[in-house]
This record gives C-alpha cells, sequence and structure tokens, in this order.
C-alpha cells in the first residue's frame, strides 16, 4: 500500500474540491482491499451513484469514501438528513470509508464504519438553509462517529501507520452477525459496546457495567430487567469472542476493532 497520492492526475483540474475527489477516489481504487474478504482492489461504480462509490466483486460489499484534508475528526459532512434516515431504516447503507490526507497529499488515516453501526443516534440533523440559499430550506446531515463503538471503527492506516491486513478483516468480519440481529436486539447489543468503551480499559467488571443501568433505563423505559438485558449482551459479546470471560464478574476486552 503506497500512501502517497498520484498527483499527476490533478494536472488537468483547478478546483480543489475536483482535484482531492480525483486523488483520493484513485487512491483508494489502486491501494485499498475489501475488509470482508479480502480481495486485492475494489471496484468503481458508474459517477453520480447516489449512494456508494466502491464495491467489491468477490464478495459484492458496497462503500462510500468521505475524505478530509487535515486531522482526524469525529464530525463528518454528509448529504442530505432525511435520504441518510432513509438509508439507514430501510438498511441500504453501504460502509463508509472515512480518509484523511495531509496537505503534502499523503494518506494520515484511512479507516472502515461497516454498515450495521449506523443507527439514526450517529446522524445529526444541521440546521435548514436560509430562505436566501439557493436551496432554501434544506436540510443536511453530519455523522457523529464519536457515538459509534470501537469495535466498529476499523483503520486500514492510522497515524501514517498501515495495519496488517488480517488484523483488518478479522476486525470486520468480527461483526458481521449483527446484521442478522433486528433492530431492537442490534441496539442494545451497541448500547453496550458503547458502556465497555466508556469504561476507558481493557479489563472490567459486571458491576462497572451495572453502573449503566440508570442511563440505558432512559432510553428502554419500558424494560423493567435493564441487569438481565446487560448480562445477555455481554455473554453474546463473548460468544462472539468481542469479549472473554476471566472469572468472578471478570471480562477483558478481545481483538476489540484494531485500534
Amino acid at each position: 500500500m503506497n500512501l502517497i497520492f498520484n498527483t499527476k492526475l490533478a494536472q488537468d483540474y483547478k478546483s480543489n474540491s475536483q482535484i482531492a475527489r480525483v486523488l483520493t477516489e484513485n487512491w483508494v481504487k489502486e491501494n485499498s482491499y475489501c475488509p470482508c474478504c479480502g480481495e486485492f482492489q475494489l471496484n468503481e461504480f458508474e459517477n453520480n451513484r447516489p449512494v456508494a462509490d466502491f464495491y467489491c466483486k468477490k464478495c459484492s460489499e458496497e462503500f462510500e469514501l468521505k475524505s478530509k484534508n487535515g486531522k482526524f475528526s469525529t464530525i463528518i459532512n454528509d448529504g442530505a438528513y432525511s435520504k441518510m434516515i432513509e438509508r439507514i431504516n430501510s438498511n441500504q447503507n453501504p460502509n463508509f470509508f472515512f480518509l484523511t490526507y495531509s496537505k503534502n497529499w499523503s494518506v494520515e488515516n484511512f479507516l472502515i464504519i461497516p454498515k450495521q453501526f449506523f443507527t439514526p443516534e450517529i446522524i445529526v440533523k444541521r440546521k435548514p438553509l436560509s430562505a436566501s440559499a439557493k436551496r432554501a430550506g434544506w436540510i443536511g446531515c453530519n455523522i457523529d462517529i464519536s457515538n459509534v463503538a470501537e469495535a466498529g471503527k476499523v483503520f486500514l492506516v492510522k497515524e501514517s501507520k498501515i495495519i496488517d491486513r488480517k488484523l483488518v478483516k478479522n476486525s470486520y468480519n468480527q461483526t458481521l452477525f449483527l446484521r442478522e440481529k433486528s433492530s431492537e436486539s442490534k441496539g442494545w447489543i451497541l448500547d453496550i459496546l458503547l458502556c465497555v468503551d466508556a469504561l476507558k480499559k481493557s479489563e472490567f467488571t459486571l458491576d462497572e457495567v451495572y453502573q449503566f443501568e440508570n442511563k440505558l433505563k432512559l432510553k428502554y423505559p419500558k424494560n423493567n430487567f435493564i441487569k438481565d438485558k446487560i448480562r445477555q449482551q455481554l455473554q453474546i459479546l463473548r460468544d462472539k469472542g468481542i469479549i472473554e470471560f476471566v472469572g468472578r464478574g471478570k471480562y477483558k476486552k478481545v481483538n476489540y476493532g484494531n485500534i
């Protein structure tokens, strides 16, 4: 994987946005791979396709690319709010590539957020455009990846360091089971993952996760068995190899993403 963009491709463009689009899309096409099956090259969709930018011929996974010049940020600009919510609720979302690059046209971070981690909670509605704007009243959105569990942030390149391909593939496939879950079941698992993230350590106890009982009760007011649900979700995460039970109410994160 070559982290330097092919700047020769930018010679026929004057707009910074056009240059960035051409260089970043070319870099992904020439240097990336499918994190799901490991296929060595992704294919581009036709221009202006409304949903995705790339796809894998081998496993049919689809990917949308967002890129940014500058430091890694948890807030990512996206398109129309209503369309994004519609995509999430219909489960027709592609997976999401996010690429940051330096002013010298070199990749600094390149990560993927699998589509099963996209929920309405991470989509932030922007203010409508003013009455004087060309698209008056149009409402855009941002993607707040600070609300994505760490297991859903799979880096292929982090701080200019290339992550081992096998580790990327393992991290990506580890959470594919979430696609088979109902919205409610998936929501519970993602919420418990966020609770575990909030503990900020590799080993934790069941009692520490119980500390989030009141917070979870606010989100699930009709559930009177929050602690039972917590134990149930931890067992699912254990069975899927995301965490490990080490005994006496203690757990350990295992292959928890690849950050």
